[in-house]
């Protein structure tokens, strides 16, 4: 049963939201309307979504789910979109994390639902400390024994998502601050080439003349200088102008596509295709 509903995880992608807001063919949508949803000529498109998420709700939490009730329950009901600033699939050291908040503080958030196994969480949450300074692991009722034990005398913290009619994220333990194992190198990897220089540019006030094939190790070079709890809060300050959206814009979007949406840097033209996508009926 679980094999057969993996279409589920390539179902809540943005190619295949561009791909339905602009009238692609997409065959990926038809089967998996077919598969969960009854009635749907009676439906339009937003509420055909709600069915399928509230399927995955019950039977089928995978990535997207965890990922979409961190950003509605952490980012939009505890913090703010305006003063806070969401980032999904990191890449860090041999990791990606999964989601990352940014606020006066940064932390990691790594998932691991019900359908994931724990065999790589203690190389991810070492690749994650050389980045940031605070991380959380996200899991099931199932897993939460085995990860309190992998975790026992860390300051990584534990969240549980519950399952139930509603969905609740429950604390567990609370991150602790750990800035041992920050390093230069893997934080700087972080950044894009703008963010870099802004970085170098704020705290030596100009940037290297060198010749451009040098250009990016003497970057490296000078911020690797910068004392490193001082080279963190630059980063952090650069990696929390990304992602900016008008909170009037996710205010109108359906819960179930809150993340999607927030991490698509729609265009206006894109905004105004995805609303009439949604409010249009199914097979129009």
């Amino acid at each position: 049963m679980v094999e057969n509903n993996a279409i589920l995880n390539r179902f809540f992608t943005y190619r295949i939201l561009f791909d339905l807001i602009y009238g692609n063919d997409n065959s990926i949508y038809e089967t998996v309307i077919k598969r969960y949803v009854s009635d749907p000529e009676d439906k339009d498109n937003g509420k055909i979504i709600s069915e399928i998420y509230k399927f995955m709700s019950e039977k089928y939490r995978n990535e997207y789910f965890y990922q979409n009730t961190l950003l509605n329950k952490l980012l939009l009901e505890k913090h703010d979109v305006d003063t806070t600033t969401a980032l999904r699939q990191l890449p860090i050291a041999r990791s990606k994390a999964d989601f990352v908040l940014i606020n006066g503080k940064a932390v990691v958030y790594e998932i691991k639902t019900e359908l994931d196994t724990l065999e790589r969480l203690r190389m991810q949450l070492t690749d994650y400390y050389k980045a940031f300074d605070h991380v959380c692991v996200v899991t099931s009722e199932n897993h939460y024994y085995q990860v309190l034990h992998i975790l026992s005398n860390t300051p990584v913290g534990i969240y549980i998502l519950a399952q139930g009619s509603t969905t609740s994220l429950i604390v567990k333990k609370e991150p602790t601050e750990y800035n041992t194992c920050l390093d230069h190198t893997t934080i700087f990897k972080l950044l894009r080439k703008r963010e870099y220089e802004n970085i170098v540019l704020e705290y030596y006030g100009k940037l290297p003349s060198t010749p451009q094939a040098f250009y990016y190790n003497e970057c490296l070079r000078l911020f690797s200088n910068i004392p490193i709890l001082e080279a963190y809060a630059l980063t952090l300050k650069e990696l929390k102008k990304r992602n900016k959206i008008m909170i009037t814009k996710l205010d109108k979007v359906p819960y179930e596509l809150k993340s999607l949406a927030y991490f698509s840097n729609f265009s206006e033209s894109d905004w105004k295709k995805f609303n009439s996508f949604l409010s249009t009926r199914y097979g129009r």
